[in-house]
């Protein structure tokens, strides 16, 4: 049995980088870390091929090869699965989705042949029927989640190495919190599971043997929901890092409240993490009381980014526009919150009601959905939202306008740049290649060269080991700054001047959310 498995092309977002990517010589950020685990779970004697959309083209000969076509991914990428599904039948060969997108709304994926939802650990004969089988069917996920001690090593093999910015290998699934707002909870459930430390061990080993040096990304969407697991994880992953020469460097997404726990933080740079995605959200207390953040209200969050990048985690981090609670005033404070933050990567989204979530049955019963999201945060919101729509629009648009204005951005590079400790100072493989490609397409002939001049020299002026550092922020500031202003903002405002012409529609808070926001 030939299996194809292929991963659908993404568009322009803030993480892919795709403006950055011609600069480090990169065809895609990260690899399709889901499709290479189903690889592993799949017999031994199935012949297996891999075509990412991101590195090369899905042609005909490699559809003609393949007996059946495995194809996972996330809600945005849903077009190009569709896409993918249309050319594999209609060369009549069997297709079988799965991943989050299918996961979390499998009816919308009915032109499979198969839709396999949940997780594949411990359900192997059920994927191999489902690969071998002749008719349509919905493979429904289990009453319980796996055990990741029943997950295999991915198989990295299957990987063009050489094509991505970044590995990923994941520690741990689920979180242990409540926001109102995430679908991780549903796909992956308020337990953390968590490999252990060997596995994950394996895990780098098989990089390390295939060659990789450089970043690897956990993908885990809280690295700390399972403290007393990771605090064990820390010190294997440090000793292996040191009988290595820390060929490894890490970064990861973990909850706000990491900054309380100085212990988890050195342990965590000791092993070799440099940065953390945090879901920071917004600085309104009123808005995370309103949708259940409430692990952000223990410190504020100024704080928090202080504490975290003094102790040598550089703080990525999320926030979102749009609740019940914001007004043109919570807009305004984000703006100032930003504007000082040590944070030069700060993504804004616009707040989306994902299917399944809390946020989607909540507003399904207050009569304010409006259609599925297909993940695209730069039109109009899913729902009717309580703030005036056009307002919330142009203040969301006015809002990146100006956190991705050059100097808003070299100001948060600065102030990141002020806190954070003199770091290591070892080069990478690429990294004086990287460096003269920098040099030329953005210090000397891009259009913003006093960006990349005015932030190498405060570099250098702190320490030169800041060097390379300043050399990836303003690799990764120029897509970002090319992003934003030329394709999110004139989005928004076009999505805002369509409603120019519809009446104003007033939407009263439930009495929860005029509640909290009294307080």
């Amino acid at each position: 049995m030939r299996v194809l498995l292929v991963h659908p092309a993404f568009p322009i977002t803030y993480w892919g980088f795709q403006h950055a990517l011609p600069i480090i010589d990169k065809r895609a950020t990260l690899p399709p870390l889901g499709l290479i685990t189903v690889a592993a779970h799949l017999p031994p004697a199935a012949e297996v091929r891999l075509i990412d959309l991101a590195v090369a083209p899905l042609d005909d000969a490699a559809l003609a090869w393949a007996d059946v076509v495995l194809i996972g991914g996330m809600r945005i990428q849903a077009p190009s699965m569709h896409a993918i599904i249309a050319r594999a039948r209609a060369m009549r060969r069997r297709t079988v989705v799965g991943g989050p997108a299918a996961t979390t709304a499998p009816d919308e994926f009915a032109d499979a042949d198969v839709v396999f939802v949940g997780e594949v650990e411990g359900r192997e004969r059920e994927l191999w029927a489902a690969v071998t089988g002749a008719d349509p069917q919905r493979v429904p996920a289990p009453a319980t989640r796996p055990p990741l001690a029943d997950a295999r090593r991915p198989r990295f093999e299957l990987l063009d190495l050489t094509a991505y910015a970044s590995m990923s290998v994941q520690y741990s699934r689920g979180c242990p919190f409540r926001c109102e707002f995430c679908d991780v909870i549903e796909i992956f459930g308020r337990v953390p599971r968590v490999k252990a430390p060997a596995q994950v061990i394996d895990e780098l080993d098989a990089l390390y043997r295939l060659g990789w040096r450089g970043t690897v990304f956990l993908v885990d969407d809280n690295f700390i929901g399972n403290r007393r697991e990771v605090a064990a994880l820390l010190p294997a992953l440090a000793a292996w890092q040191a009988a290595h020469d820390r060929p490894m460097a890490l970064y990861t997404e973990a909850s706000v409240d990491l900054a309380g726990e100085p212990a988890l933080m050195a342990g965590m740079v000791a092993a070799g993490f440099g940065a953390v995605f945090l879901g920071i959200e917004t600085p309104s207390e009123a808005a995370l009381r309103g949708i259940g953040k409430t692990q952000n209200l223990r410190r504020g969050p100024a704080e928090a980014v202080a504490i975290l990048a003094r102790a040598g985690l550089e703080v990525m981090s999320g926030f979102i526009v749009g609740f019940d609670s914001d007004d043109a005033g919570a807009l305004a404070a984000q703006r100032r919150f930003l504007a000082a933050a040590p944070i030069p990567l700060a993504m804004v989204g616009l707040l989306t009601a994902l299917p399944g979530t809390a946020l989607w049955k909540r507003l399904a019963r207050e009569g304010r959905l409006r259609a599925a999201s297909g993940g695209d945060q730069y039109v109009r919101p899913n729902f009717a939202p309580v703030m005036d729509e056009r307002a919330l629009l142009e203040g969301y648009a006015d809002l990146l306008a100006e956190i991705y204005a050059p100097e808003a951005y070299l100001a948060r590079c600065l102030a990141h740049l002020a806190l954070a400790p003199i770091p290591d100072t070892r080069v990478r493989a690429g990294g004086p290649r990287i460096a003269a490609r920098a040099l030329w397409q953005l210090g000397i002939a891009g259009p913003r060269r006093a960006l990349f001049w005015r932030l190498l020299v405060a570099a250098v002026r702190r320490s030169p080991a800041f060097t390379s550092w300043a050399i990836e922020k303003a690799i990764q500031g120029e897509h970002l700054i090319r992003y934003t202003q030329e394709q999110v903002v004139p989005r928004i405002r076009a999505a805002a001047a369509e409603l120019a012409t519809e009446p104003a529609r007033l939407v009263e808070p439930t009495p929860r959310d005029a509640r909290v926001a009294a307080h």
